[in-house]
């Protein structure tokens, strides 16, 4: 049972072959420079032998057209792969993700180490590179991280650009001359939306967790892009920013948003009693704890729990910070 027109191919795809084609071809950037990287390729010929052995050298000559390959005799198929070499390295070096020394030998660069150690794009480390300043504020940072390139095959639905305008219009930090159906508009209004616990449903909240997914590696590369300039305060800024991202609030935020069952409203209602951090909920009786929450026993657990938890946390970053800031002598 199915529409009249697809019927035959319904019946092909059940009673025969189905072929499978390589995709290497398109990502060839990211997986020749991880084998950089790692030593397996040393040299242009390396890379050309690397190719030999994958899966698209075996569906070169079965499928010549899908491969834009002009012929399927051994010549063609060594000019192909010398080419396609010869780009993918030519990029990777513009990129100053590999060093090609005598026209021939293949080293790593910094930047190619950050992107194969996270697993990210050769694009992405590349703009998160450009981009990047010694003055980039917490919302520059935004848009750097939304401007990855494993957001650009985010979904997008027909007619959720008036969903997202809304969005970017009651953000912490507004788009400037974007289109709302650009996906990296799209990226950082969600997740703005997730630092301030906005709820969105639907497509939108299948992108955000989509969104959410990449993002620790992704500011992770950047920190270290980060550090290798030096920047300190501005490498503890993306820090934080890892931190917005796990915890689902802002910086400014109260820090009692990181425990179970708080609420903007219960905090406020907290700081106007003195409650102003963890340390202070903790030395709260349980039964002034019980009176200013009026939750049921088993959240109050969860909140007692975590509190303790998280003063053991607390006091590891606070630890962390002096061994960062405070230098030390040997």
């Amino acid at each position: 049972m199915c529409h009249a027109p697809r019927k035959e191919y319904h019946r092909k795809f059940l009673s025969e072959a189905f072929p499978v084609e390589s995709h290497l071809h398109h990502n060839l950037h990211d997986h020749m420079n991880a084998e950089v990287v790692c030593g397996v390729v040393e040299n242009k010929q390396a890379a050309v032998d690397y190719l030999t052995w994958t899966f698209m050298y075996r569906r070169l000559t079965k499928n010549p057209n899908y491969y834009n390959l002009q012929g399927t005799g051994h010549r063609h198929v060594s000019d192909h792969l010398s080419e396609l070499v010869e780009t993918v390295l030519d990029d990777l070096e513009s990129s100053k993700c590999v060093v090609i020394e005598e026209d021939t030998f293949l080293k790593p660069l910094n930047l190619g180490l950050i992107a194969s150690y996270y697993y990210i794009s050769y694009k992405t480390i590349e703009r998160f590179s450009s981009m990047i300043t010694q003055k980039t504020k917490m919302k520059g940072l935004l848009e750097i991280l939304a401007s990855a390139s494993e957001y650009a095959e985010l979904p997008s639905c027909r007619g959720e650009e008036e969903s997202i305008e809304t969005l970017v219009r009651h953000q912490r930090f507004s788009a400037e001359n974007s289109k709302n159906d650009d996906v990296h508009v799209k990226a950082n209004a969600l997740l703005q939306a997730h630092f301030s616990r906005q709820t969105v449903v639907g497509n939108l909240a299948a992108g955000q967790r989509e969104i959410l997914l990449p993002a620790p590696r992704l500011i992770k590369s950047l920190v270290d892009v980060i550090s290798s300039n030096g920047w300190l305060s501005l490498a503890l800024k993306a820090m934080e920013l890892s931190q917005m991202v796990t915890q689902g609030m802002w910086d400014r935020d109260s820090m009692l948003l990181q425990l179970p069952h708080f609420t903007k409203e219960l905090t406020e209602r907290w700081q106007e009693n003195g409650i102003e951090s963890i340390f202070d909920l903790a030395e709260l009786s349980a039964d002034k704890m019980q009176n200013l929450l009026q939750l049921p026993n088993s959240q109050l657990k969860d909140i007692t729990d975590s509190s303790n938890g998280s003063r053991i946390s607390e006091c590891r970053m606070k630890s962390v910070k002096v061994m960062i800031l405070e230098p030390v002598a040997l």
